[in-house]
C-alpha cells in the first residue's frame, strides 16, 4: 500500500460539507480485497479492538486495504475523543488506486491519524506490533494543543449555532466572526470593541479602585508600596489582616490573603515583586471570593470560587490526598479541562508550613487543608454556580463596576459573606476587574449547573436574527465564468456596494486589483471575505480549488454555473469524463443557503440542469430558447426564468415580468454574440435573486463595458488598420466553438480574409488539443500556431503537432505556419493584415499580450 497526495479539504468539498483530509492509496494486487491477506483483519483488530465494522452485515463485497485504512484514520480520532463521523473511499479509473477521505476537526490530527492508521495498516500486514495507546496519546495531545480553548470555543459553538461563520487567524485564540464588512473578531473573551484603555485600567489595580471608588462602588482600602518595609507600613497604616498582590497581575499570581505579621507580609511582597515590581497592600476583606460575568450590561453567571483543599480522612497523608483529588478526570493541566490539577509548588508548600503541616502530615478526619490563599481555577480551586442566587442589588454594582472601567466583557471578582444581599449591607467589595476573563468555571462549574455564556457573548456582540454575512456569489462552468462575475459585480457596484471580486486574472476590491494571476481558487475566496471594506463577494470559482482544497465559503447565497458542454481539463486529478467534471462544479450549487438561497442554471446544458435537484434553495433556469422544456415547465410553475425573446433579454417569473433590450447591453454588441447573451442572462438572474432593483440591474448591464482593461482577454475587440482584430483566452473546444458561432455574426467585407492565432495548453487531453482546430478549420483562412511558454508536461513540439492534426481536414484552412513565440505569432499576423480583414488571436499570457497588441495598436 503506498499512500500519496495527502490533502486537507478546508471548506464543502466533492465529498461533503466536512473538513477532511484526502489521500491518494495504490493498493497491490492482494490488497485489493484483505481477505487475500490470511489473518489480516484478525490482526488488525487485536491491534485496535474498537475499529469499526469493514463492511456492513450481510454484505459480502470485498473490502481493500484503503477501506481498512480508511476506518482506522477515522476510528483512531473518534477513540482520541476528536467529534468526526464521516469517511468515504472511491475507486479511481486507476485499478488498484482509491481517494481515501476521513473527516477531521483539527487539520494537524487528521493529518497524524492518517499517518497512524497507515501504521497500523502495516503493523497488521507484518505482524508486528503497534502500541494503540501511545497512538492515542499522541492525538489527544495535539488535539488539545491546538484546539480551541473552552471560553475561545464556547464562543465559537455559540455562532454556529446561530449560523454565524467564523475563521481562526491564528493558532490561538483569535477568531474572525462574518465576513466582509459584517465581521467581528475576538481574541478569547475579549472583542474588537474592548478598548485598550478600559483593559490597561483594569490591569492597574490601584487606578481601577480610584475610578470604582468615585464611582460609589465599594473597594477595599489600600495603596501601591515600593519595598517590604513599605508594604508593612501600609499594613500598619490599615491597622487589620491585608492582602499582598501585583498591580497589574492575573490569574492569582503572586496573592497572599489574610496576611498579619510582618514577616507573612515582607515574605508576601518578595512573591509579589517577582510578578510585578509595582505591588498592592489593601485591606482583606473576609468572606467568599465570587466571580461574576457581565457582559454588555447585564449579569450573565456568577460563581462562588474555592481554594484547592483537601479533606483528611485520618489514614492518608495530604500528598496522597492530593493525588486522588488530581485522579478526578475533569482536572488536567491548563485551561483545557474543566479544573486544573493541585500544584504542591512552593507557595502551597508555604501554605502548609504556615499550619504547621508537610505533605507528609496526615489530617484528621474530616478537616480541611487548604493549599493556597487565592481561589483561582488555574491554581487548582473549584468553582460553585450561584447564578440565581444574586440580588438585584448586588448585581448592579457588578454591571456598574464594569462600565466605570469601560469594558464590554468582564470578570468582577467580589469578596463577600454572600450573594443573596447588597454588598454594602455586608462590608465586601469588588477587589479586582479582569479583562477577558476565563469563561469555564461558568460553563462547567465544579458544582451546579453550567450558564450560556458563549451565547449571551455573541448575543453581545450581534443583533437578533444577524448572521454577519455579506452576499455571496459563485460562479462556476467551463466557459464564460470571468465575464459573468464582472458583469454581476458590476450591477452590485451600481447599487453602492463595495464589491469584492476573484477571477482568474486577480483579485478586485471596488475595481482596484489587490493580487494577480489565476485567483479563482478557495484562498482568494477567504480573502476577500476576510477583508472589512466587501459589502459583497462574487468568486468565481474553479474546478481545481475546489479539488485541491474545497470551497472557501461555508454557503452561498447564489450559485451560477453556465455551463459543462465538452468540458475541460479532463484528465486531471482523476476527473475523466464530463459527468465527472459536472460532480466538481455541482458543489457550488449543493451549498447554496438553504430555502432563501438560488442556484441559476444553463437549462440548455443537461449536465448543468441536472445540478438543479441538489439545490436545497430555489432555482432560475436561463436559456435562449424560451421554449426548451425545461423552461416551459418552470414558467408553467410560475418559477423563475430569463430568456432571448428576439431582441432582447426577458426575465419572467411568478407573474412578473422584466424585458432589457439587447441594444442596452452593450458587451452583447446587439445580440450579435450569443455567448455574452447568455453571461447577461446568468448575470440577470444572479442580480434578481439578491433582490438587486430593476434599474440598478440595467444600469449595470449598460455601463459595463468589455475592453482589455475590464474584462482582459473576454473577446476584445479592436481596429487595426482598417481590419478587426478579436483577443480572447478561450481555450477548450466548446469556447472555440463559440466564438466561431460570435465571429460568423459580425460583418464582414467581400474578399476578407481571416485569420486565427492559436496554442494549446499541454495539460489538455489530446483530443481536446486536436478538437479545437478542427473547428478552426472550417471557420478560418489562416492558422498561426504558436507553441506556449510553458507546455505543462509536454515534450517540446508535442502541441504543435496535435494542432497540425486538428487541421487535416480542414474545410476552409489554406495556410498553416508554425512559430515560436506568442508574440512573434501576433506580430506574423499583424503584419500581413489587410483593411476588411478579421484577426482572432488566442492569448496565453493575458496581461502581456494584451500589452504587446496595445503596443502595435499605437505604433499603427
Amino acid at each position: 500500500m503506498e499512500v500519496s497526495r495527502i490533502r486537507a479539504l478546508r471548506g464543502p468539498n466533492l465529498w461533503s460539507r466536512h473538513t477532511a483530509i484526502e489521500a491518494i492509496v495504490c493498493c497491490t494486487e492482494d490488497e485489493l480485497d484483505i481477505d487475500n491477506i490470511p489473518d489480516f483483519e484478525t490482526r488488525l483488530r487485536e491491534r485496535f479492538p474498537e475499529l469499526a465494522m469493514l463492511r456492513p452485515a450481510g454484505h459480502e463485497e470485498a473490502v481493500s486495504m484503503a477501506q481498512a485504512l480508511e476506518f482506522a484514520a477515522l476510528g483512531l480520532q473518534a477513540q482520541a475523543g476528536c467529534p468526526v463521523t464521516f469517511s468515504r473511499t472511491a475507486k479511481t479509473v486507476e485499478t488498484g488506486t482509491y481517494q481515501v477521505v476521513a473527516e477531521y476537526s483539527e487539520e494537524v490530527v487528521g493529518r497524524l491519524a492518517f499517518e497512524l492508521a497507515e501504521q497500523l495498516c502495516i503493523a497488521a500486514i507484518d505482524d508486528t506490533p503497534f502500541d494503540l495507546g501511545e497512538a492515542l496519546d499522541r492525538l489527544r495531545e495535539l488535539d488539545e494543543d491546538v484546539r480551541l480553548g473552552p471560553s475561545t470555543g464556547a464562543i465559537v459553538y455559540a455562532a454556529m449555532a446561530r449560523n454565524i461563520p467564523y475563521r481562526r487567524l491564528t493558532e490561538g485564540s483569535m477568531v474572525q466572526f462574518g465576513w466582509g464588512s459584517r465581521q467581528r473578531r475576538i481574541q478569547a473573551a475579549e472583542t474588537d470593541r474592548t478598548s485598550a484603555v478600559a483593559e490597561s485600567i483594569a490591569q492597574d489595580k490601584e487606578l481601577s479602585k480610584i475610578l470604582l471608588h468615585a464611582a460609589g462602588v465599594p473597594v477595599p482600602i489600600g495603596r501601591p508600596v515600593l519595598s517590604a518595609e513599605d508594604a508593612w507600613a501600609a499594613a500598619c497604616e490599615i491597622d487589620a489582616p491585608v492582602v499582598v498582590k501585583p498591580q497589574d497581575g492575573n490569574q492569582g499570581k503572586g496573592v497572599a490573603v489574610n496576611l498579619v505579621t510582618r514577616e507573612q507580609i515582607e515574605a508576601a511582597y518578595a512573591v509579589a515583586f517577582q510578578v510585578s515590581d509595582e505591588v498592592l497592600v489593601e485591606r482583606y476583606i473576609p468572606g467568599h471570593d465570587y466571580r461574576l460575568l457581565v457582559v454588555g450590561d447585564k449579569l450573565i453567571a456568577a460563581a462562588r470560587r474555592d481554594p484547592p483543599l483537601v479533606v483528611g480522612d485520618g489514614m492518608h497523608d495530604i500528598l496522597e490526598l492530593v493525588e486522588r483529588v488530581n485522579s478526578d478526570p475533569r482536572r488536567g493541566e491548563g485551561h483545557a479541562t474543566s479544573l486544573t490539577r493541585i500544584r504542591l509548588d512552593e507557595v502551597a508548600m508555604a501554605r502548609l508550613a504556615a499550619a504547621g503541616l508537610t505533605p507528609e502530615s496526615v489530617p484528621a478526619r474530616g478537616s480541611r487543608v487548604v493549599l493556597r490563599n487565592n481561589a483561582n481555577l488555574s491554581t487548582g480551586g473549584t468553582a460553585t454556580d450561584v447564578t440565581d442566587d444574586v440580588h438585584p442589588d448586588f448585581a448592579a454594582q457588578a454591571i456598574a463596576a464594569a462600565q466605570t472601567i469601560g469594558l464590554d466583557i468582564a470578570g468582577v471578582d467580589i469578596v463577600c459573606d454572600s450573594v443573596l444581599r447588597p454588598l454594602e449591607e455586608q462590608g465586601g467589595g469588588i477587589v479586582e476587574l479582569n479583562a477577558a476573563p476565563g469563561l469555564r468555571m461558568h460553563l462547567q462549574p465544579s458544582f451546579g449547573k453550567g450558564r450560556p455564556v458563549g451565547e449571551a457573548i455573541i448575543a453581545n456582540i450581534f443583533a437578533d436574527g444577524d448572521e454577519a454575512r455579506i452576499p455571496v456569489v459563485a460562479v462556476a462552468g467551463t466557459n464564460g465564468k470571468t465575464t459573468t462575475v464582472r458583469l454581476i459585480a458590476n450591477i452590485l457596484g451600481r447599487q453602492g456596494l463595495r464589491v469584492g471580486m476573484t477571477t482568474t486574472d486577480g483579485v478586485y476590491i471596488q475595481g482596484r486589483r489587490i493580487d494577480t494571476g489565476d485567483c479563482s481558487g478557495p484562498k482568494s475566496a477567504k480573502n476577500v471575505l476576510l477583508h472589512p471594506d466587501v459589502d459583497a463577494a462574487v468568486l468565481e470559482t474553479a474546478r481545481g480549488g475546489v479539488l485541491r482544497e474545497g470551497l472557501g465559503f461555508d454557503r452561498c447565497n447564489v450559485a451560477v454555473v453556465t455551463n459543462i458542454g465538452l468540458g475541460d481539463h479532463l484528465g486531471l486529478s482523476y476527473i475523466s469524463t464530463v459527468e465527472d467534471l459536472s460532480v466538481v462544479k455541482r458543489v457550488i450549487v449543493q451549498n447554496v443557503t438553504p430555502e432563501t438561497g438560488v442556484a441559476v442554471l444553463n437549462a440548455a446544458d443537461p449536465m448543468v440542469a441536472r445540478m438543479a435537484g441538489s439545490c436545497p434553495g430555489k432555482v432560475t433556469f436561463f436559456a435562449s430558447d424560451r421554449n426548451h422544456p425545461l423552461m416551459a415547465l418552470h414558467r408553467a410553475q410560475r418559477k423563475r426564468v430569463v430568456y432571448r425573446d428576439r431582441d432582447a433579454i426577458v426575465a419572467s417569473g411568478a407573474g412578473v415580468e422584466h424585458r432589457i433590450a439587447l441594444s442596452e447591453i452593450p458587451v452583447t454588441q446587439n445580440g450579435a454574440i450569443g455567448f455574452q447573451v447568455e453571461n447577461a442572462m446568468a448575470a440577470i438572474g444572479a442580480a434578481w435573486a439578491l433582490e438587486v432593483p430593476w434599474a440598478t440591474i440595467r444600469d449595470g448591464l449598460a455601463s459595463f463595458v468589455n475592453d482589455a482593461q475590464t474584462a482582459p482577454g473576454r473577446f476584445n475587440v479592436f481596429s487595426y488598420r482598417g481590419a478587426t482584430l478579436v483577443a480572447d483566452y478561450g481555450h477548450n473546444p466548446d469556447a472555440i466553438q463559440a466564438l466561431v458561432d460570435a465571429i460568423e455574426n459580425m460583418p464582414s467585407a467581400p474578399g476578407s480574409q481571416r485569420s486565427v492565432v492559436i496554442s494549446g495548453a499541454g495539460d489538455r487531453r489530446d483530443e481536446d488539443i486536436r478538437g479545437q482546430t478542427e473547428i478552426l478549420g472550417g471557420a478560418f483562412d489562416r492558422v498561426l500556431l504558436y507553441q506556449d511558454q510553458c507546455q505543462r508536461g509536454r515534450a517540446d513540439g508535442e502541441v504543435l503537432a496535435l494542432l497540425q492534426q486538428g487541421l487535416l481536414n480542414a474545410t476552409r484552412t489554406t495556410e498553416v505556419q508554425e512559430i515560436h513565440g506568442e508574440f512573434l505569432a501576433i506580430d506574423t499576423a499583424l503584419a500581413t493584415l489587410q483593411a476588411g480583414d478579421l484577426c482572432l488571436i488566442l492569448i496565453d499570457q493575458i496581461e502581456e499580450a494584451l500589452e504587446h497588441i496595445a503596443k502595435r495598436l499605437a505604433e499603427g
